[in-house]
């Protein structure tokens, strides 16, 4: 595996190979903790957006590793602005083992794998958030034992994270279902991929607008915020469109008695999602935020070829 990029550039054996790395990982991070993988191991952090959960769970992913994380911010590097984005790659390449940026535009990480001789991983672009995708399908298995045959149900913007949810449940076998509002839906040639992803392993992709409908027999309900950052502008208009769309306990109510409700984080309650929900007992929002740590110590020590 060279690069981490998009699910879409993944097999199901290789993420569900991803997926046996991170519960063998999280198992001896939680009776002793990990061997040294990647003593001796670099990685470069490239921020243009701010974060909790990317920088701390990657920074803490290398020390379990007994490799060293370096932090990046904005205005450190300023990519593709005080320089080209070519030349970050080539320098950090001389300086690191690997390299993961979180960008604004999916196109900045495109180039930094194009040009960098080390591998790079997608710590959250506009297209994509890969790395959130496979904490998600981790949380999932934990608590299922697999993703094949369930019903999982997208409620809310169709960003970034609900495509890399969207294709990671199409790989991995699990029907996977969208409500968002007329206008707010995924990028065509996503669902185009996902769809290709579901035929391939017998699951289905449905995109519809009433969430009532959606979340019907759902074994899982996600939500995320309803303005991403670099939408800000947009907020006042989508506040007014989304609130049919908030996971609260009617919505959780209508889903199978078991379901799981998962969020990526920072969550904006009151909105999206009530505080009902988000701390009740359907909630698994903090096992899966714990799981972006043990999802990425896989990635790290796939791309570095070390398991």
């Amino acid at each position: 595996m060279k690069h981490f990029l998009d699910i879409e550039n993944h097999s199901s054996a290789e993420l569900q190979n991803l997926l046996d790395v991170a519960i063998t990982l999280k198992k001896e991070q939680k009776v002793g903790g990990n061997a040294p993988l990647l003593k001796g191991k670099a990685l470069a952090m490239v921020f243009q957006k701010p974060s909790l959960r990317t920088r701390v769970s990657f920074e803490m992913g290398m020390q379990h590793l007994g490799g060293h994380a370096l932090y990046l911010s904005p205005a450190e590097i300023g990519l593709g602005k005080r320089e080209s984005i070519a030349d970050v790659a080539r320098v950090l390449s001389g300086y690191v083992d690997v390299i993961m940026a979180r960008v604004f535009e999916h196109n900045h990480i495109l180039q930094l794998a194009e040009w960098a001789t080390v591998p790079v991983i997608n710590g959250l672009s506009d297209y994509s958030h890969p790395c959130q995708a496979l904490a998600d399908a981790l949380t999932i298995q934990e608590e299922f034992g697999t993703l094949k045959g369930l019903n999982v149900v997208y409620v809310g913007d169709g960003n970034n994270v609900a495509v890399s949810l969207m294709h990671i449940a199409a790989k991995l076998g699990a029907n996977f279902t969208i409500a968002n509002p007329e206008g707010y839906g995924m990028p065509a040639h996503a669902i185009t991929l996902g769809q290709q992803f579901a035929a391939e392993s017998g699951s289905t992709v449905r995109l519809l607008t009433d969430p009532h409908e959606v979340v019907k027999n759902a074994d899982v309900i996600y939500t995320d915020t309803w303005t991403s950052m670099g939408q800000e502008e947009e907020s006042a208009k989508r506040e007014k469109v989304f609130p049919p769309y908030q996971v609260n306990a009617a919505l959780v109510g209508e889903a199978n008695p078991n379901v799981i409700v998962l969020h990526c984080l920072p969550a904006h309650r009151g909105q999206e999602i009530t505080d009902e929900v988000a701390d009740g007992p359907h909630s698994r929002l903090f096992p899966q935020a714990e799981n972006r740590l043990h999802a990425q110590k896989a990635i790290l020590v796939r791309v570095l070829g070390v398991a």
